[in-house]
């Protein structure tokens, strides 16, 4: 059977993408193609990649420009099943079903909740284009052939929309993220964040807060926008800060190796509270203990899994406090690890959501 994936956001290597989605079908006997910007046109571990220029030109032209161009990869491909991951792609699926193809909507986000959060756009304009992009959401999702969601919370949203609806939660590899460093005692005295750097994911509150303690954090990912580095830099606590860019799958494994912690701080907000984001998963995965947000669905899964500390994302001491107990109880700190090690082995993995997404394709009957 014949499958496409694509995005025209998300770069090829994007973990619940390539490294997952497309790698399962690939060990199912799928033959899966994937049409992502900047991919390389060649063959990686047996699933065909397709390039679309990303754009140049700001949100408009990547939401025009390289739709358009992804649209007619993918309707070359010729696939029995297409499965695409950006909200801007619905009309693109709605189209492909028009044509009576058999297709999936992986909604990562609660999108008109995010869109409540977008700085970019207009305050007063954020409530109603919302409203407007909810009901066409709806309308769309209603005429795909399944969709799939990210978290059970988002998944509650379009049970009420179409029966034909599972969450596929974005769990870790097992395995992948564990560096076999189980001697705390060489560990540094450190913590560490790796994604992408914003002011709602809590960078500044990160520096603040190291600033106030004797450790050190290990920075990881791009700053968006770039000029948020340039504001962050004179915060008191940066020259506790060791950036170290963007880095590999295999690197990340290596920093939370090094590391007694990991940070998952973002800010209250209607897309964060609900949401179930991965970094807190893999934390737990490499055997680390987490700082988090104290939301309720993440006190649920740190504190009910004893596996970090939740905090007040917004309270700079709060966190250096968190960060301090950790350094000084190294024995503890160990423990926590090992439980969401524990935790992630056995409930929190993506071999288990792989099975559900074959379950799904077969369910298609095509």
């Amino acid at each position: 059977m014949k499958v496409c994936q694509f995005t025209s956001v998300h770069p090829y290597k994007d973990t619940r993408i390539f490294l997952k989605q497309c790698a399962t079908l690939v060990s199912k006997g799928y033959e899966v193609h994937l049409v992502a910007p900047d991919a390389p046109d060649q063959v990686i571990n047996g699933i065909h990649l397709h390039s679309v220029a990303s754009s140049s030109g700001g949100r408009l032209s990547r939401m025009t420009k390289t739709v358009w161009a992804v649209y007619q990869k993918v309707k070359a491909l010729d696939a029995d099943i297409y499965h695409f991951h950006d909200p801007e792609l619905l009309p693109l699926g709605l189209i492909l079903r028009l044509n009576g193809r058999k297709v999936i909507y992986d909604s990562h986000e609660d999108v008109p909740r995010d869109i409540l959060m977008k700085t970019w756009i207009p305050a007063l304009l954020r409530s109603i284009i919302s409203r407007v992009y909810e009901v066409f959401e709806n309308f769309a999702s209603k005429r795909m052939s399944y969709v799939i969601s990210a978290t059970p919370f988002i998944q509650k949203r379009f049970a009420k929309i179409t029966p034909h609806s599972k969450a596929v939660n974005n769990y870790p590899i097992l395995d992948e993220l564990d560096y076999g460093n189980s001697d705390w005692g060489q560990k540094e005295r450190a913590v560490t964040y790796v994604g992408s750097i914003t002011a709602v994911r809590g960078i500044a509150e990160m520096v603040k807060a190291i600033g106030k303690t004797d450790a050190k954090l290990l920075l990881g990912g791009k700053f968006s926008p770039p000029q948020l580095r340039e504001e962050t830099i004179t915060l008191p606590g940066w020259e506790r800060v060791e950036v170290l860019g963007q880095i590999s799958r295999t690197e990340i494994a290596r920093i939370f190796s090094l590391s007694r912690a990991g940070l998952v701080l973002l800010h209250p907000g209607p897309n964060h509270t609900d949401a179930q984001p991965n970094k807190l998963f893999e934390y737990m995965s490499a055997g680390i203990p987490v700082i988090g947000s104290n939301f309720p669905l993440w006190k649920e899964i740190i504190e009910g899994n004893n596996c970090g500390l939740c905090v007040d994302p917004l309270d700079p001491a709060s966190i250096a406090k968190a960060i301090t107990w950790l350094m000084d109880h190294p024995s503890e700190a160990r423990s926590m690890g090992e439980n969401g090690r524990k935790a992630v082995q056995e409930n929190y993995n993506w071999e288990a959501e792989g099975k559900t997404l074959i379950a799904i394709y077969e369910g298609l009957g095509v």
